[in-house]
């Protein structure tokens, strides 16, 4: 990988890939991952993609109960560094200043993940739409059974 300025390069098929400081941060050091889900007891989880294809990612969240916001919000996935970046920071997005309100986690956009990471390469944008879909999933199954137990 070579640095120039504040991106950095990799090279595949002939053809160069351009990631952000930010985006190789959370590669490097992704936040919230969670490689052991066997004690964890999430309030929702949400999967999306295709073993088929390899991309797979799985969210797990806790809610605040009084407030409707996410306390913690863990993920796992299966596919390349620009979705491993774009978990990373979702998972950053969903639980800083407090949490994320439920409401807003479920019209969470990939751009606006993108625009966190600096930018994608436009052929690993679809990286980032994972993580918003198993976020509204997780969102929805937590939403499924709070309205169950009423």
């Amino acid at each position: 990988m070579k640095k120039t300025k504040n991106k950095y390069k990799c090279f595949s098929d002939g053809k160069d890939w351009v990631y952000s400081k930010t985006v190789k941060e959370h590669f490097f050091f992704p936040r919230n991952i969670l490689l052991d889900e066997t004690d964890y007891k999430a309030d929702g989880v949400g999967t999306v993609g295709s073993p088929e294809c390899g991309d797979v990612m799985i969210v797990w969240i806790k809610v605040n109960k009084k407030t409707d916001r996410i306390k913690e919000c863990k993920w796992r996935t299966f596919g390349c560094a620009s979705a491993i970046a774009s978990a990373s920071m979702m998972s950053v997005m969903a639980t800083e200043k407090g949490g994320m309100e439920l409401k807003k986690a479920q019209t969470l956009k990939p751009q606006q993940i993108v625009e966190r990471l600096g930018g994608l390469p436009d052929r690993k944008f679809h990286c980032s739409v994972l993580g918003h879909e198993a976020l509204r999933g997780a969102v929805n199954d937590y939403l499924k059974h709070k309205n169950a137990g009423q």
